[in-house]
This record gives structure tokens, C-alpha cells and sequence, in this order.
């Protein structure tokens, strides 16, 4: 399988150096929305969207201006998903499958432009995006992102073990190198994605995590600003905490094997770009 990295959604959030840990506090720092496009022998899977079209076409209506606000969100059609796959010699529905790490609006406002594609969610996260339970979950969750009725496939199954995680196995319709690692906290029903490419694993960590340095086997450590806004945005404190040390326990003894890196991260991002 071939494995294109996508950034779909650039935010540039204040902060500086309290966000990003670079020099300099009145400039905006940057995050990407880093989703992955892959090549299987039955058609491309998606892992997570970013913004939409329907972002860049109505940032306010369709991601919610709070939001936009807070991040910094600007969307661009360069940067969308499906503009992506038609740069890359395809069609949007040549986009059969589509597996999201969770459904907050940055990851899931590109659903609507893949109508036809199936769509892999834990079902503690299907449930909470399109039947919420509470006003955090109503506030969180876009509900208009989910009006075109995309085709779930929801799992609440754990599987066999995969490197000390309980991994959902065998998704609906797609290839056994595909997995659902599940990895709450940020919500409840959080994901990692991972894809094993032939040359070893990939694991999409969604947002379980946000910051490089939280992996760092020997000194980790994190913006104070960024770890402020994980802890406003985590569902479930003590798992999320938890699933960081097991994340960074697996990128520490099994480096050789998999390749764990974040949705929001750009020196993530760029690192594996030039891979």
C-alpha cells in the first residue's frame, strides 16, 4: 500500500512559544491538520478529512466560529482533502472508505465531500457526535457535518493484542493492515489508526496527543500552553494521560517497528512529508 501524508487544515493559533515551544510570544504558532491518503488494490481510504470544502466555503457555519476563532482557522481549497486526491490523479469517489480518529470538526468536516464513502468510527464516538448526550457533546460536535447521512461502520469490539493495545481488527471492506487502536481520552470514543505499510507500522495518534515533545523518550515535555488547551479539550482525563504513556512507552521500545506521530503536529507532519 502506498501512503501519502496530507496536511488539511492549517491553524494559527496565538501563543507563540506557550503553544509551539519556539522563540517569541506575539506571533501565531501553527498547527496542521495531518490526515492520511492511502493507495490500497480496491480504491484510496482516508484517515481523517481536516476542514472540507464546505469549510472554505463557510468557515463560520460549517466549523462553528468559536472554533475558527480560537485556532485560527482559515481553510484554503488547496488544502482540502478531496482538492488533494484530485492533485493526485484521482477522483473523489475513488475514496471508498474513510476512517476517522474521532469526529471533532477538524477531522470530520470533510465527510460531505466523500458522500459515497464509508465511514469507520468507534461507535462511543458515533453515538456522542450524532446523538449527544449533554450540552458539551451538542457544543462540540457539528451537526450539520453529519446531515448528508455518511454510511457508518461503527466497532466497539476490542481485538488482538497489537503491541500492548487492544486492536479493533478486520474493518468492514478494508485490508487487514488497517487497525482501530483505540486510544481514549480526548473523547470517548478517541482512535489511532494503524497502517502497516510494508516497511513497518504507522500509528495515527489523532489527537491523543498534540505536541512532538510529549514522545521524547528520555526528557518528555510540552508547552505550557498546549497542555492547558489538552487539558480543556480531553474528555477523560486519567485514560487520555494513560494512552500518552503507552504511546510514548511504544515509540520508545519499538521505534524500529512504528512510526507514532500526532494529527496536529507539524514537525511531525514535515518529517514524515519528506519520508
Amino acid at each position: 500500500m502506498k501512503v501519502h501524508h496530507l496536511n488539511c487544515g492549517t491553524m494559527r493559533a496565538p501563543g507563540g512559544r506557550f503553544l509551539d515551544g519556539q522563540p517569541g510570544l506575539l506571533r501565531r504558532s501553527e498547527l496542521v491538520a495531518h490526515c492520511l491518503l492511502i493507495e490500497t488494490g480496491d480504491g484510496l481510504v482516508l484517515v481523517d478529512t481536516g476542514f472540507g470544502r464546505k469549510g472554505v466555503a463557510n468557515p463560520g457555519a460549517w466549523l462553528g466560529t468559536p472554533f475558527t476563532l480560537m485556532v485560527g482557522a482559515k481553510p484554503v481549497e488547496v488544502e482540502t482533502a478531496a482538492h488533494q486526491v484530485e492533485a493526485l490523479g484521482h477522483k473523489p469517489e475513488d475514496v471508498r472508505h474513510i476512517v476517522c480518529t474521532h469526529l471533532d470538526v477538524d477531522h470530520a468536516g470533510g465527510l460531505a465531500d466523500f458522500p459515497n464513502a464509508v465511514v469507520h468510527v468507534r461507535t462511543a464516538e458515533h453515538d456522542a457526535a450524532t446523538s449527544p448526550a449533554n450540552a458539551s457533546e451538542k457544543f462540540r460536535f457539528r451537526a450539520n457535518q453529519f446531515a448528508h447521512r455518511p454510511l457508518w461502520s461503527t466497532y466497539d469490539e476490542a481485538g488482538d493484542e497489537w503491541f500492548g493495545f487492544q486492536a479493533v481488527r478486520e474493518l468492514k471492506g478494508l485490508p487487514p493492515e488497517i487497525l482501530l487502536v483505540p486510544l481514549a481520552g480526548h473523547t470517548k470514543g478517541h482512535t489511532g489508526v494503524a497502517v502497516d505499510t510494508g516497511d513497518g507500522w504507522l500509528l495515527h495518534a489523532g489527537d491523543a496527543y498534540f505536541f512532538h515533545g510529549q514522545m521524547d523518550p528520555v526528557k518528555p515535555h510540552c508547552p505550557p500552553g498546549m497542555t492547558a488547551f489538552q487539558n480543556m479539550v480531553q474528555t477523560l482525563r486519567k485514560p487520555r494521560l494513560e494512552n500518552v504513556e503507552r504511546l510514548r512507552e511504544l515509540s520508545r521500545e519499538h521505534a524500529d517497528e512504528v512510526t507514532v506521530f500526532s494529527a496536529h503536529s507539524p514537525v511531525e507532519y514535515q518529517a514524515l512529508k519528506r519520508d
